[in-house]
């Protein structure tokens, strides 16, 4: 009898060890699903600020080193358009469009939120750290925005930008991405215009 009652309780130890073993198992695997989901959730955001970042990079490398003399000399003296008419402008442009971008994402929850004066550099140094700073605010901005946020097929909820487009936060990055390929390109002419 003794022997029955020792395998019993060797059993039921033996048992209760599996399930214990089993639970954790269980918690550490939904733990783990929990976890994808989140970092699925936040892939498209991730994304989109990734492609920011590293067209913020690309531009910053295109304008190192430049010459203090080519990078306020004028390179395209046609043009009417007082953002583009030498490195030094464009650069202005750029940083006051990326801050702009992100003030109109966060005037949908808050529309007295301005955005910063642009403002004429004297150095490409200051305008490398200026870029810094619109990459640090466009992450701060990002910071509460879940990928669901980032589609809006109801233009009444879209944005309206300055020059009259509807656009939902999605692709108001997308345009912010491709606006800074596009004035890279132009920087990098107007290097050679300006060096040649």
């Amino acid at each position: 009898i003794k022997h029955s009652i020792r395998n019993c309780l060797i059993n039921k130890f033996v048992r209760n060890k599996m399930w214990q073993r089993i639970s954790v198992s269980c918690n550490h695997r939904n733990f783990s699903i929990l976890q994808m989901e989140k970092s699925k959730e936040q892939n498209a955001v991730a994304a989109l600020l990734a492609e920011y970042k590293k067209a913020i990079k690309e531009l910053q490398d295109v304008i190192e080193n430049l010459e203090p003399t080519k990078f306020t000399k004028i390179a395209d003296p046609l043009t009417d358009n007082p953002d583009c008419k030498s490195i030094q402008t464009v650069l202005a442009h750029v940083v006051s469009s990326g801050y702009s971008y992100c003030v109109c994402i966060l005037n949908l929850k808050d529309p007295e939120i301005k955005r910063p004066a642009k403002i004429l550099r004297a150095s490409v140094a200051e305008y490398k750290k200026d870029l810094d700073d619109v990459l640090q605010f466009t992450t701060k901005t990002f910071a509460d925005i879940g990928d669901n946020e980032l589609e809006e097929f109801d233009n009444e909820k879209k944005m309206k930008t300055s020059w009259g487009q509807f656009y939902d936060i999605e692709q108001i990055m997308e345009h912010a991405i491709v606006h800074i390929l596009r004035h890279r390109r132009q920087v990098e002419k107007f290097k050679k215009e300006v060096q040649g």
